[in-house]
């Protein structure tokens, strides 16, 4: 039952390989699991399709992998903050699937609750239902979006303890719930690490039975997306 492994290098050890569809959990770079994209990177590992709400900023996060060419498609509903994005967006060299933000995090949740698809209204009518399947109820139409069902999900927790229960701070827990449900296999990283039944039951976000590798990082980096001063 201990999940706890050395390093992230460990972590990933056998189960990051080419092709694979990648869950991640964060918000711009609030609950990013940054070690384990930074290892993920070093693995060389290619042709990845990436579900995640954003690709992160130039230099950090997904933005790693965006400069090594290891993306291939990016699944995401907002990806203004980064301009190598946007490059190769334009250009051609990255396929990107825009989804908006409700619908990718029910698309995540669905996945892992073993739903395949759900009907919705949110981008009827927009480039969002182009050649997807659309229903009628109670005289509206819907779109079917498909849940998605990650080969790998990568999740950042603030607490965790050696059995995989996660706890996640305040407004870090955006998309790493619903990410680390979908996941094949989930590797979660911690800032704190405790044993069993340290951790009260009622304040688990994320039950150890999803999580299959944890990884302790007590020192993150913690990067600001975007700075904005008062003049004086």
């Amino acid at each position: 039952m201990n999940k706890l492994l050395g390093s992230a290098e460990e972590a990933l050890h056998g189960i990051a390989r080419d092709g694979m569809l990648i869950a991640v959990g964060g918000f711009g770079l609030c609950g990013i699991p940054e070690k384990l994209l930074e290892t993920l990177r070093d693995s060389g590992v290619r042709d990845l399709t990436v579900a995640s709400n954003n690709a992160g900023v130039d230099g950090w996060g997904l933005g790693l992998l965006l400069e090594t060419r290891q993306i291939r498609k990016m699944i995401a509903s907002y990806v203004g903050e980064n301009a190598e994005f946007e490059r190769q967006f334009l250009h051609g060299e990255l396929e990107v699937e825009f989804s908006p933000q409700g619908t990718l995090a029910e698309r995540m949740r669905a996945g892992g609750a073993g739903i395949p698809g759900f009907y919705t209204r949110t981008g009827v009518g927009t480039v969002v239902a182009e050649d997807k399947p659309t229903a009628t109820f109670d005289g509206e139409e819907y779109i079917l979006e498909r849940g998605i069902r990650a080969d790998l999900a990568l999740v950042k927790a603030w607490k965790a303890d050696t059995h995989g229960n996660l706890i996640y701070r305040r407004t870090a827990r955006n998309f790493n719930p619903v990410a680390a449900t979908c996941g094949r296999i989930t590797v979660a990283e911690a800032e704190i690490i405790v044993e069993p039944g340290e951790l009260d039951p009622d304040a688990i976000h994320t039950p150890g039975i999803y999580v299959d590798r944890v990884v302790h990082n007590p020192t993150p980096e913690r990067r600001i997306e975007r700075r904005t001063t008062r003049k004086e």
